[in-house]
Order: C-alpha cells, then structure tokens, then sequence
C-alpha cells in the first residue's frame, strides 16, 4: 500500500468548509469521477461514482476535523483505498490536508508507485478546487 499526501492553506474558516464540503463533493473535487448519487448507511454516506468504464462506491464518513472514506467492494479500480481530509484553523483561514493510501493488488513493485502518483494528482485538484469555490 502507498501513503500520498497533500495540503493547502485555504482563506476560509473551518465551518465554512464544513459547510461547502459534501461527500458528493469531496469526489467531483478530485476530477476523476462523478458522483452519479448518493446513500446513508448509518453513521457514513454511500457515494456510487463512475468514470472511466468504471462504477463503483465509497463509504464516506465525517470526521470531529474533516472525512475518512475508502473505496466499498471490489468494482473500483483499487485493491484499497482510503483518504482522509482534515480541516484546521490556521491564520484567519484553514490548513487542508489530504491524505490517501491506495494498492492495486498487484505482485509488480512499482504498480502501487503510479497508482500513489495518480492519487496525488487527484488530492491536488482537490484542494485547488476547495481554495477556488471557499
């Protein structure tokens, strides 16, 4: 499995980026995949997204500082993978953090490399994308 990362200074407040976030959101934001809906399953949302020839869903929780949520089942294009957003106070604004792990399941040692390249791509067109509409 391989841990990515990203983060973003963003010039709004923590609860107005509570407020703007939705998991459905939180999926269009990354660039990759559409949300096509959307489902509560106890304490987390269930986002079936599709792109790619691809549909699949991801449980989403929120979190006391932002969201935790992974891809459910085996129909998506990872072996696993989960991220988890935080949202901090930081100098009249707020420090977003993306953090995601991700494996394809597969024997070749650099597969997971890529497949943590991509994702990192798609954390950064996260957090461009929250700084533009925050």
């Amino acid at each position: 499995m391989r841990e990515v990362d990203a983060e973003r200074f963003v010039g709004a407040t923590p609860a107005t980026l509570r407020r703007l976030l939705s998991p459905a959101a939180l999926v269009e934001y990354e660039g990759s995949f559409t949300a096509r809906g959307t489902a509560e399953a106890g304490d987390a949302t269930v986002v079936t997204v599709a792109g790619g020839g691809l549909e699949f869903d991801l449980r989403v929780t929120e979190t006391d500082d932002g969201w935790h949520y992974e891809q459910v089942g085996d129909r998506g294009p990872f072996d696993a993978m989960e991220t988890e957003v935080t949202v901090e106070p930081a100098n009249e604004g707020s420090r977003v953090r993306a953090v995601s792990r991700v494996s394809l399941g597969l024997p070749l040692p650099l597969v997971d490399r890529i497949a943590g390249w991509k994702r990192r791509g798609e954390l950064r067109r996260l957090l461009d994308a929250v700084a533009d509409d925050a």
